[in-house]
């Protein structure tokens, strides 16, 4: 057998193996519980914005960090759409999904997004927090059993990939800060 016929079935085993995992209440209610804080982006973006109301001096990059975690999320959202693979049927689900396809994960997808652009930042306690959570996302991802690691895989790539092109022009916003607004017009 030729070792690219044999990824889906390799896939499907890594899955299984993974979510066994979820028959331990503990760790399903962990994985459950990074799955609904990952919906629709919503952790990523509260840490960004988080990050933007404590960090003043560098508030322009953590927005601009949170819009390109935004839109890691939007790229993978329409993604899914045009390739349209089904999640898992051979095991059963610990949560419930938004949609029905699977490819890429979008909570892979928005949290190596934050990891990337917030790391970026070197913010001393978001900065260390977010990589380990969004690999705990990616993890939680397969023990609920709604994605394949190659989903996963995927969403990775793109949300880290997302960030990475994006982090010029998130930086850009530490380097030049705007003057403050004194409420008054320079007629010089």
């Amino acid at each position: 057998m030729d070792d690219v016929d044999d990824v889906p079935n390799l896939d499907r085993r890594l899955l299984s193996m993974l979510h066994g995992y979820g028959a331990d209440p503990r760790v399903a209610l962990a994985a459950r519980a990074l799955s609904r804080a990952g919906e629709h982006g919503a952790l990523w973006l509260a840490a960004g914005l988080a990050g933007a109301a404590v960090d003043r001096e560098r508030r322009g990059a953590w927005l601009r960090g949170t819009a390109l975690t935004a839109g890691a999320h939007l790229v993978s959202m329409g993604v899914k759409r045009v390739v349209r693979r089904p999640r898992p049927a051979h095991v059963e689900p610990l949560v419930r999904t938004a949609g029905r396809h699977s490819f890429p994960s979008s909570h892979a997808s928005s949290a190596a997004a934050a990891a990337v652009a917030y790391g970026a930042l070197r913010a001393p306690v978001l900065g260390s927090l977010v990589p380990p959570l969004a690999a705990a996302m990616c993890v939680s991802r397969l023990v609920v059993g709604v994605h394949y690691p190659s989903d996963v895989a995927a969403g990775v790539a793109l949300g880290a990939a997302t960030a990475r092109l994006g982090a010029r022009w998130m930086t850009e916003a530490v380097a030049a800060p705007t003057a403050p607004a004194t409420g008054c017009a320079d007629y010089g």
